[in-house]
């Protein structure tokens, strides 16, 4: 794990820019695996000299909007810096500077999302604390406030009268969101109590996870390192789970919360959708969540372009996400040239 300190005659690897080091071991194996070399830059301490160049490499950003809570609070800041230099100097970044601005903001997303068509949930935009009583009173209960750059389900909240919500923004308990911008949103009742998470590498649908959200979380990250605690867990996270020992074996055996979804191909409308979403934005490494109604409308709410593997998943499935990856980085790597000899 190395700060950033570019040194120019460093050999030729995929460097992850990231502010996770818990993140990335899993990761990491799949790399080793294929070969590909895979140097840490940490975006807290470190520094680059503007006068500089940086090394030869392809430049992979893993910044992610909840990086505030792991006492990293300007990594944003550091990414954008770091992700400019690189490109000015031509080199290849995959998620760059204008992805974090996506990774970063939810009114981003949605904004993005909606006038490409997708259907997204009702959201209203409240910077400060002075207008949410007022505006959410033109949302239908029950409803949500989630953090505009979020992650981890920062702020998200359910509110089922205004009354309530109206005590929890009086209180010491409201949550200010790190920038400032609270959004207040309808909520989206599932056909089956579940959401669905898209996996893309290389901008190309590798599979889809199917997450159990009867529990009431909102806290959905799928990394081994956000493991859910089924002592804590109740049952009815689970479909037939009578005790919590039947939820962990249900875990076990890949079935909950975070599991594959084989009922969507490659050539899923929705998926289709995302691909050119997402190349039109380019965003090559994301996780997309939507929401499937009863009425069989799929709405759209979360883009992570930091996205996390579940060890459970890829066990199951031929379709290994971290190996997509890598091959896809790995790939990249082959185009860029050796740096030159001294």
């Amino acid at each position: 794990m190395n700060a950033i300190r570019p040194d120019a005659a460093a050999a030729r690897a995929v460097y992850v820019l990231h502010d996770n080091p818990e993140w990335i071991p899993p990761l990491r194996e799949a790399f080793d695996e294929l070969g590909v070399p895979l140097v840490e830059w940490v975006l807290e301490d470190g520094s680059i000299d503007l006068t500089g160049v940086p090394p030869q490499g392809v430049f992979w950003s893993r910044l992610s909007a909840s990086s505030h809570t792991r006492e990293r609070a300007h990594a944003k800041e550091y990414a954008r810096a770091v992700l400019r230099w690189l490109e000015a100097h031509g080199r290849r970044t995959v998620n760059g500077s204008s992805v974090v601005e996506i990774e970063v903001s939810k009114v981003v997303q949605y904004a993005l999302l909606r006038a490409a068509g997708f259907t997204v949930p009702q959201t209203i935009a409240v910077f400060g604390r002075a207008d949410l009583k007022a505006r959410a009173r033109e949302l239908a209960v029950p409803f949500i406030t989630k953090h505009n750059q979020g992650g981890k389900g920062l702020g998200v909240r359910k509110f089922a009268d205004y009354d309530e919500f109206d005590r929890y923004v009086d209180s010491a308990e409201f949550e200010e969101a790190s920038d400032g911008i609270t959004l207040l949103q309808e909520f989206v009742e599932s056909a089956d109590q579940s959401i669905t998470r898209a996996e893309f590498a290389g901008g190309k649908f590798v599979y889809a996870v199917r997450v159990d959200t009867s529990a009431g979380s909102f806290e959905l990250c799928p990394a081994d390192a956000c493991q859910v605690d089924f002592s804590a867990l109740a049952v009815c996270a689970v479909p037939g789970a009578e005790t919590t020992e039947d939820a962990q074996a249900a875990a076990d055996a890949g079935t909950a919360p975070f599991r594959e979804r084989f009922d969507i191909d490659a050539d899923d409308p929705l998926i289709v959708q995302l691909e050119a979403f997402l190349a039109a934005h380019r965003i090559e490494i994301a996780g997309v969540e939507f929401i499937e109604k009863a009425d069989g409308t799929r709405v759209v709410y979360d883009v992570n372009t930091n996205t996390n593997y579940n060890s459970d998943v890829e066990a199951l499935t031929k379709r290994s996400a971290r190996l997509a990856l890598a091959r896809f980085l790995g790939a990249e790597l082959e185009k860029v040239a050796e740096p030159a000899l001294a």
